[in-house]
């Protein structure tokens, strides 16, 4: 079937872009490589999903969920050991005036 093909200009303003330099004779395959992929994900886009549950795991598990609590995690004094600088249990930093 027709599908979109990219061509070897589209390779390199795309290499471009990304900042990835490839030789002269690599452009040809590649630009077949990407053009397979786009094929692949047409392929993928016909498939009908409409009623597909999402899935978190192809084997029924079920999540360990914890209770969505805040507190300070009971490490402020390990978290400050890696502090330059701290007081009254909190990082210190240089005042900042504009």
């Amino acid at each position: 079937g027709a599908f979109m093909s990219i061509d070897i200009k589209t390779v390199q303003r795309v290499a471009n872009l990304a900042r990835i330099n490839f030789a002269q004779d690599e452009l040809l395959p590649l630009s077949k490589e990407l053009s397979n992929i786009l094929e692949f994900m047409k392929q993928l886009n016909e498939v009908d999903v409409e009623n597909v549950v999402p899935l978190t795991s192809v084997t029924p598990i079920e999540l360990n969920l914890r209770i969505d609590k805040v507190d300070d995690g009971g490490k402020v004094n390990d978290i400050l050991l890696n502090a330059p600088r701290h007081s009254e249990g909190f990082f210190a930093v240089p005042k900042v005036i504009e």
